[in-house]
């Protein structure tokens, strides 16, 4: 089946009878869009470093009425991912959630800050977006999300190795789409603004980023898990199966500037 197959009674925003697969699904961004896809119909398959968490996210998905697994891994473990997602039988979505940032001046960058990210935010996002793809292909075609993000598209002070690699995802994205096409794979990116997750909330702390923030966000507030939920259930739906090789915008207006 195929994600613009899993439509019920006409509802084209409905995901019945597809899997997905979310990386990073332990916290965060992850976890509200594995919770997502599995409330439009989606068995989700989730797959995170810490058990744990993973294990409340598949109780909650079960609470829902959904149904899941979880695959505990390190994406940045070469090796081990492309064995582990080749593996399942059945990918109709990716969303390539997993990633990281560390803000530090561009002058004083450590070397280690820079191997992590580009590690974890582009070579993982890669190589993950690869061995689902291949499972896609044989399987008739699906579709690929990858987390990016607004500083995919702008710059900014002391987040030049973030840029860098959201930028990155960008150009994959584009490049996958023509590629994947004739293989019936979309593949898209979310590009979201600040968002309310454990992640980010230690930085808004400080006062003056907390205004700087807020004063680049036309909309005036940051976003929630949710709404960047949603814009990801939407891209995986057959509501948007026409919609590949471009970055959705979930900013509050922060590019338009």
């Amino acid at each position: 089946m195929t994600v613009e197959q899993g439509s019920q009674n006409g509802d084209t925003t409905r995901l019945d009878g597809l899997t997905a697969l979310v990386t990073g699904a332990g916290r965060g961004l992850g976890r509200g869009c594995a919770l997502a896809l599995a409330s439009a119909g989606a068995r989700v398959v989730a797959l995170s470093r810490t058990e744990s968490e993973l294990s409340d996210v598949i109780r909650e998905v079960r609470r829902r009425g959904g149904d899941g697994e979880m695959l505990v891994c390190d994406v940045t473990d070469s090796k081990q991912i492309p064995e582990l997602i080749g593996s399942l039988k059945r990918i109709d979505i990716l969303v390539n959630n997993a990633g990281a940032n560390v803000p530090q001046p561009f002058l004083e960058v450590e070397e280690e800050t820079l191997d992590h990210l580009l590690s974890l935010n582009v070579k993982a996002t890669f190589l993950v977006a690869q061995a689902a793809a291949r499972v896609m292909a044989e399987g008739g075609g699906g579709c690929i999300i990858n987390m990016s993000s607004q500083m995919g598209h702008v710059g900014a002070a002391n987040r030049t190795v973030y840029c860098t690699t959201k930028h990155a995802v960008e150009g994959l994205t584009k490049a996958l789409a023509v590629e994947l096409g004739p293989s019936n794979i979309r593949v898209n990116a979310i590009a979201p603004t600040f968002i309310e997750t454990p992640m980010t909330m230690p930085f808004f702390e400080d006062p003056s980023f907390r205004s700087w923030a807020l004063g680049n966000i036309p909309l005036g507030r940051l976003g929630t898990i949710d709404e960047v939920a949603g814009a990801v259930v939407f891209l995986a739906s057959p509501a948007a199966s026409l919609i590949t090789g471009t970055s959705l915008l979930v900013d509050g207006g922060w590019t338009a500037h």
